[in-house]
């Protein structure tokens, strides 16, 4: 990429969108163009094309997604595919109608088979069944990766992927209805303690093993690689270390201070097993997250409550 290049974030606003932002200006990258959803609705497809034509930009870095945790991937099964196929497919495909050279697809680990082994490597991709919970997004997630591939090979197009893993970081969803478990469990903490709540209750029965990347490492990997990387198959971001989601709420409840007990419902859904990326692709080209978890849950908890107090 050029300093001078106009680049499109489809999805700036977003936690990623706006973490690949922040990168990129960090280093004189300033002619960014983005439409809020309100502005482009990337689902309508006469909206995507008539940006794109307008717009015409040189690269393109797709993180607009609809997303969510295992409770609204689960209960908008219908949503998640449908939006999903609908935005990759107009913005990769208008993309290449406009002669964009350079496109960045940002998927998800959920990708990979339920029983796959770990850590995951990119060859697992299509070796399983998915886990059930979030089948539908993870569906539409593999549909953008063979699209961009396809599109490589078909015409030549410089279209890459990204998997991240787990991603937590400034921007992120709080809402307790359909976030992610990290969020979730800072708000639960935070809210017993402001309550002083002698317990906290938390999903499933803690065993599954997670593997947490913060976003602005996601966000210098997205750099890396559209600066370095050329090749078809898509690539893996994380960390490459993981632990239980008991191991994780023990940390959040530590670093926020709450003093009660953790209750586990054991109804509600574990979700995957283990989901640790086999990152030594990337690590082999020479790239290596920078933030440990603990340094980062808490630049993230105390983002967190200036937010809470300025609403109060």
């Amino acid at each position: 990429m050029k300093q001078q290049d106009k680049i499109y974030i489809a999805g700036h606003r977003g936690m990623v969108g706006s973490a690949i932002t922040r990168r990129l200006q960090k280093d004189g990258f300033n002619n960014i163009v983005a439409r809020t959803s309100a502005e482009l609705d990337l689902t309508d497809q006469a909206a995507v094309r008539d940006f794109f034509q307008k717009e015409k930009p040189d690269v393109v870095v797709l993180a607009a997604a609809k997303v969510g945790g295992i409770q609204a991937n689960n209960i908008y099964r219908a949503q998640f595919i449908y939006e999903n196929l609908m935005i990759q497919n107009n913005v990769i495909h208008q993309a290449h109608e406009n002669g964009v050279d350079r496109l960045l697809f940002l998927g998800s680990s959920c990708i990979y088979p339920k029983l796959a082994p770990q850590p995951l490597k990119e060859e697992s991709l299509l070796t399983g069944l998915l886990e059930e919970t979030n089948e539908p997004y993870a569906i539409a997630k593999i549909a953008g990766i063979k699209m961009v591939e396809s599109y490589r090979r078909q015409y030549g197009r410089d279209f890459i992927s990204a998997m991240p893993t787990n991603l937590y970081g400034p921007n992120d969803n709080y809402d307790l209805k359909n976030s992610h478990v990290m969020p979730a469990l800072i708000r639960k903490f935070h809210t017993a303690k402001q309550e002083g709540a002698k317990n906290v209750e938390v999903w499933g029965t803690g065993s599954p093993m997670r593997e947490f990347l913060h976003v602005n490492d996601l966000a210098d990997a997205c750099f890396y690689l559209l600066q370095n990387y050329h090749d078809e198959l898509f690539v893996n971001v994380g960390t490459g270390t993981d632990l239980t989601i008991k191991a994780l709420a023990e940390l959040i409840q530590d670093i926020v201070g709450f003093e009660g007990e953790l209750k586990w419902d054991t109804t509600k859904p574990d979700g995957t097993p283990r989901k640790l990326m086999d990152v030594s692709r990337l690590h082999n080209m020479g790239w290596k997250h920078k933030i440990e978890l603990r340094e980062g849950i808490t630049e993230v908890y105390e983002a967190f409550k200036k937010y809470e107090g300025a609403k109060v």
